[in-house]
């Protein structure tokens, strides 16, 4: 299957709103959909974070289900947060920017990696490590192209 297949081409922003494109996916400023980052490393799920436990970073507010979760983060963000600011991994290997679901996720040597629907994270996980090097060669300059 084709990205162009996987991701319909209104998901992909086009370069003139690159950028004005976040560091961070966060619909209404709230980072990934509102989901607990920690929890993908301790549950081994997405959970939905609580407005009562909420963190600002990097311009996001990151909520969290838990006061522990959000101690976790608080103290080593980096460690928790999704690679490339929640935005689709796949797509970002693409060189392309896309939003990203809660249940297609991946967690690789210790790294959070979100796509935008599972059909694609299956795409994503046939090469992780190329997928990662192409991601990272695009990321962040993607935003601003």
């Amino acid at each position: 299957m084709s990205l162009s297949a996987a991701i319909p081409t209104v998901a992909l922003l086009s370069s003139p709103v690159f950028a004005a494109t976040p560091a961070v996916f966060a619909r209404g400023g709230v980072a990934i959909n509102g989901y607990d980052p920690v929890a993908y490393f301790r549950a081994d799920a997405p959970v939905k974070g609580k407005a009562a436990h909420t963190v600002s970073w990097q311009g996001a507010t990151w909520q969290f289900a838990d006061a522990d979760n959000r101690a976790a983060f608080e103290s080593a963000p980096e460690d928790f947060a999704p690679q490339y600011g929640g935005y689709c991994a796949y797509a970002l290997s693409k060189n392309a920017i896309a939003k990203t679901e809660p249940d297609a996720w991946t967690i690789n040597n210790g790294k959070l990696y979100l796509n935008y629907d599972t059909s694609v994270r299956a795409l994503w996980q046939r090469d992780i490590p190329g997928n990662v090097a192409r991601a990272d060669d695009n990321w962040p300059s993607v935003l601003h192209s």
